[in-house]
């Protein structure tokens, strides 16, 4: 049977975080679903790790009935480490990172993710890794504010089932030696009926992120995505514009081939 290991970077009241753990939970072959995430939203800060501060663990207040879910005052990616090596006595079969409140899709989001930086954690610590994200290209800040309410429940419910099934097949597939984790993104009206694709990263990015008035004090102001580097495969961005699911695999950083010409002038 199968141990879970599910963290996210939304924090411990994201409202995504119960519908996911239950719907892992149900899962036949799964027996353990451990919960560890941060205290608060730590969003857009990849993965970062808490070398110079103490970390708090606590076990979060809730309901009679409600999952047990375990949190951390550090980054996602302490999260993961700290469940992986630490806080639970055993270790994950696999790490599930999400559902994050706004998609992750393309170069930009995908480097500056905690719910992907989670995720890589896991695979540092030789484990495979899912991460999901959900929300809408256009209008984000009007769809949060829907997804946050009471009327955003069947959002995070109708997610956490498709989420469940794709971890599903990861389990009794496994990923190929060469796909480290699958970064996975849902348009905000996902059912288990909406088509998926295998998808490459859209090479985007994004001008200043600060904004000014006396020169000295900066503040983050985002301004939108900018395409570097138009590609011809079926990317995130694309997919996820059609109304489908974008499933990408992702392997670590690692070494590329290099024109001989250029090797022998680097190295002399």
């Amino acid at each position: 049977m199968t141990t879970l290991l599910v963290t996210n970077d939304d924090g411990v009241t994201s409202p995504a975080l119960v519908p996911l753990i239950d719907a892992l939970s149900a899962l036949p072959e799964v027996s353990r679903v451990n919960a560890l995430v941060p205290d608060r939203e730590r969003s857009w800060i990849s993965k970062s790790i808490s070398r110079f501060e103490d970390i708090t663990i606590a076990e979060r207040v809730a309901e009679t009935g409600a999952p047990k879910i375990m949190t951390a005052s550090g980054t996602p990616a302490d999260c993961t480490n700290l469940g992986v090596h630490r806080v639970f006595d055993q270790k994950p079969d696999l790490v599930v990172s999400g559902i994050n409140i706004g998609l992750n899709h393309g170069l930009a989001f995908l480097m500056s993710s905690g719910t992907v930086g989670a995720a890589l954690e896991g695979v540092v610590a030789g484990l495979p890794a899912v991460a999901f994200s959900v929300g809408v290209q256009g209008g984000h800040g009007t769809w949060v504010e829907h997804a946050l309410s009471d009327a955003g429940a069947d959002i995070w419910k109708n997610a956490a089932t498709v989420a469940a099934d794709i971890v599903s097949t990861v389990l009794a597939h496994g990923l190929p030696g060469d796909i480290d984790l699958l970064n996975v993104n849902f348009p905000a009206d996902v059912t288990l009926d909406t088509p998926r694709l295998v998808t490459e990263v859209a090479r985007v990015g994004y001008d200043g992120l600060f904004s000014s008035q006396d020169g000295e004090r900066y503040v983050f102001k985002y301004e939108g995505l900018k395409e570097r580097q138009p590609i011809r495969v079926p990317t995130d961005h694309e997919v996820l514009h059609d109304g489908k699911v974008s499933i990408t695999p992702l392997r670590l950083p690692h070494a590329t081939a290099i024109d001989a010409k250029l090797s022998a002038a680097l190295v002399g």
